[in-house]
């Protein structure tokens, strides 16, 4: 039975020298892949939605994170909201930051 099975006869007791550089190489890859691969995708989105936000005025038609669509009646600066008229009469105050698009002129008419 003894050649289904290799023997396995301990080595000295030899630990592993130096690694240290490895290691800090290898931290430097991980830092540059979360960097690329998450940080700085994460960074673009929120300077363009930032401008997006920035570039609301009466009249756009905006869709918001809820699934509302509708035109913007007034644009609140200082208190950061805008007031959406989602029908003729029904009007709905929604905070700047809660629009994900900014649509083209005509949208609603199409819907």
């Amino acid at each position: 039975m003894d050649f289904f099975i290799a023997n396995a006869y301990a080595e000295g007791a030899a630990g592993q020298q130096g690694g240290g550089l490895q290691m800090i190489i290898m931290l430097a890859v991980f830092g540059l892949i979360f960097y690329f691969m998450l940080y700085r995708p994460q960074a673009k989105r929120m300077k363009e939605h930032k401008a997006l936000i920035a570039s609301i005025g009466k009249g756009d038609e905006v869709l918001t994170q809820g699934g509302l669509v509708g035109k913007v009646a007034k644009v609140s600066e200082e208190k950061d909201f805008i007031l959406v008229t989602l029908a003729e009469g029904v009007e709905v105050p929604v905070q700047k930051s809660a629009v994900s698009a900014v649509l083209p002129k005509g949208t609603i008419k199409s819907i």
